[in-house]
Formats: structure tokens, C-alpha cells, sequence
């Protein structure tokens, strides 16, 4: 099907969407844990209404996703922060479920505002399954989450759970257990004494032959263990695979290599392409014409990768880049002041809906 959208554009396929959506239904009768989408990783909510029969709500990490969650998803909210400012904390209260603090110094600061709901507090196990130390939560002088049992152990009463996210990518269930097996053993005596644990995100249950069943095994083992409900945050695990960038050719030129460049940028519309210093995925990937794709800033280095297509690219020429879901839309920006990608929804019967273009008013608006 002729995909008839602006470009650039991000396009959603709900069929894609819908098959994560599946399995994350799977895993949470498996375990009886519930699953909160985390909106630090996607919040384009016009496809939130194929989402939330799925999962149980949002998780967020600042005051205004919190309201989105509120807004757009419904179910159960959770709010989370680094840091709450003394201006928002009220409002916070206001709208979520449950709060987390990162800190004992914010939970006894607010201990007051937030004593009409549950009260948690981030948990950092020290250990990770990291491979960027830029993500991980476990890196030395971590402000996320508090690690002393003895000084958690002081506060426990003003407690109702903990949050613990130390899973970043990680596709190793063996890793998993590894890590929740720690966690057991180190803060086992505080798990007893609170009636919700969240393990975070970062597990990646809809990855290819991931063995859900064991993971839903030894969730509701933990759960029963420690008489607790177990909650868990998915981002890229319910959207991957779902969304690609739709990228037009504008120009192409030789010197040493074979280039093309785009109406994209890595900076402004894939910015953690540039933040992992990884390249994108594009499909089919096989031909004899290779091209270095590149986006159109002035950044030197905004460069998608390099690809190999079966025949030679011509100006105007359609690409999809893949894996454009999480991580993508909640990041892009102005950068150069290029267009911002349009948002598209693949239905279910095939039909594509535009249903967000942006344009120069929204850039004057960011910026003053």
C-alpha cells in the first residue's frame, strides 16, 4: 500500500502496536503483576485508546506526564520525579494514584502534602543490566533511588511500597532473575513490610523467543514471597517494532562515499541515535548501491548509518527508518529549526490517518 503522508513523518502501525499489546496482556495473567505504560519512553496518546484495555495505566516521571497519563490513558496513575519542586507537589497529589520519591530527604519533606495516597520510594540496588553507563541507574554517584537499607529501614513506616528500576534493554531472562535474586537478598526484610513493589522497565518480554511464561512464573513467585503487588513499567518492550520515521530523499552527492541526504535529522527527530552513538535501522538492508544517509542540519554528524539498496537513490525517493517508537517522539525538537515530523496512524483495516502536522507557528510558540 502507497503510504500517502507528509514527510517526515512518524507513522504508527496499530497492528504491530496491538501484537506487543498481546503479549503484555499474556505476561500480566501470567504473573498477576500489573503493567504501566512508561510515558518517558511514549506518550503519543492519540493511539492511547488501543493501549489502555491492555494495561493498567501510566507511570511518569515529571508533573505534566503525569497529567497526560491522567488525561489521556485513565487507569491507575503513578507519579514519580528526581525531584519534586515545592510548586508542583500539590498538583501531583492532586492527580496520581501513588506517589514515588527518589530520595528520604523528598519523602520526608512531603510526607505532609502526600499523606492522602500511597507513598513510595525509589530503591537503587547498586547492580544493573546496563550496557550504556549514560542510562545506568547503578553508576557511580547515582542520585537515583536510595540505597542504604538501614537508612530506608528508619522510614519504612511512612512507606506503602518501593519502585526499583535497574533493567535498561535487558532480553536475559537468566540476567533478570540474577538481578531480582540480589534484590531479594539485600532488601528482603524491607520488601515484607510494604504492600507494592515496582520493578521498573527495561525488561524486554516481547523480544523474540523471550520465555514470558518464566517471567510470569517468577513474578508471581516474588509477589506471593513478599506479599506484595508486583507493578511493572514497559516502554519500548509494548511500542518496539511499531512506528517507523517516513524520510524523503532531497539530495545525493558523492565524495569518498556515496550520500544522500534526507528531510530528517538524527539530532532533532532520532536524537538517541546520536546519544548512544548508534545507527538506525532501515529495511531491506541489501543491494548493491550503498549510501551513507544523512540528515539535513548543519550538525557534522548527523548521519543516519549506512545502507545498501538495490538500486541507485534518486531525489524523492521514500525511506523508512525503523524502531522509530520509543524514545523518538517524546525527543525531538526544533534543532535547525526543521520541520518537526508529522504523526501517523496505521489502522488496523490499513487505512493511514494523519492525525498531527506541525508548522511555523508551533516553532515560534517554542521558543518565545
Amino acid at each position: 500500500m502507497t503510504i500517502l503522508t507528509p514527510t517526515p513523518c512518524y507513522l504508527i502501525d496499530k497492528a504491530a502496536l496491538q501484537a506487543n499489546l498481546q503479549q503484555a496482556a499474556r505476561l500480566r495473567a501470567l504473573s498477576g503483576a500489573r503493567l504501566l505504560l512508561a510515558l518517558k519512553c511514549f506518550a503519543t496518546w492519540p493511539v492511547f485508546d488501543s493501549m489502555c484495555e491492555y494495561l493498567d495505566g501510566t507511570t511518569s516521571s515529571s508533573l505534566f506526564e503525569l497529567k497526560l497519563g491522567r488525561e489521556k490513558f485513565g487507569g491507575e496513575t503513578h507519579a514519580y520525579s528526581v525531584a519534586w519542586a515545592d510548586h508542583e507537589i500539590a498538583e501531583a497529589v492532586g492527580q496520581a494514584d501513588k506517589i514515588i520519591f527518589n530520595s528520604i530527604s523528598q519523602l520526608e519533606r512531603f510526607a505532609g502534602q502526600a499523606a492522602g495516597i500511597p507513598r513510595g520510594l525509589r530503591l537503587n540496588p547498586q547492580i544493573s543490566a546496563s550496557g550504556f553507563d549514560l542510562a545506568d541507574p547503578a553508576r557511580p554517584y547515582s542520585r537515583l533511588g536510595e540505597s542504604d537499607a538501614t537508612r530506608i529501614e528508619a522510614v519504612i513506616g511512612q512507606l506503602d511500597g518501593f519502585m526499583i528500576h535497574n533493567n535498561c534493554e535487558n532480553r536475559d531472562y537468566a540476567r533478570f532473575d540474577e538481578l531480582l535474586t540480589h534484590l531479594e537478598e539485600r532488601y528482603g526484610h524491607l520488601l515484607q513490610q510494604v504492600s507494592w513493589v515496582s520493578l521498573g522497565g527495561g525488561i524486554h518480554f516481547t523480544a523474540p523467543g523471550y520465555p514470558l511464561e518464566a517471567l510470569g512464573e517468577r513474578l508471581r513467585r516474588f509477589a506471593e514471597r513478599h506479599g506484595v503487588q508486583v507493578y511493572l513499567e514497559p516502554g519500548e518492550a509494548v511500542v518496539q517494532g511499531s512506528a517507523t520515521l517516513e524520510v524523503t530523499v532531497l539530495d545525493t552527492l558523492y565524495n569518498g562515499k556515496h550520500l544522500a541526504i534526507v528531510d530528517s535529522s538524527t539530532e532533532a527527530h532520532m536524537l538517541d541515535l546520536l546519544i548512544y552513538r548508534q545507527p538506525a535501522r532501515i529495511e531491506p538492508n541489501a543491494g548493491p548501491h550503498r549510501y551513507m544517509i544523512c540528515g539535513k542540519t548543519c550538525l557534522a554528524g548527523d548521519i543516519f548509518g549506512e545502507y545498501d539498496f538495490p538500486a541507485p537513490l534518486e531525489v524523492g525517493a521514500r525511506l523508512s527508518i525503523q524502531d522509530a517508537a520509543g524514545y523518538t517522539m517524546v525527543k525531538k525538537n526544533w534543532f535547525n529549526g526543521i520541520r518537526m515530523p508529522a504523526i501517523a496512524v496505521r489502522e488496523l483495516d490499513g487505512q493511514v490517518r494523519v492525525v498531527r502536522e506541525f508548522d511555523y507557528p508551533e516553532y515560534v510558540a517554542s521558543l518565545g
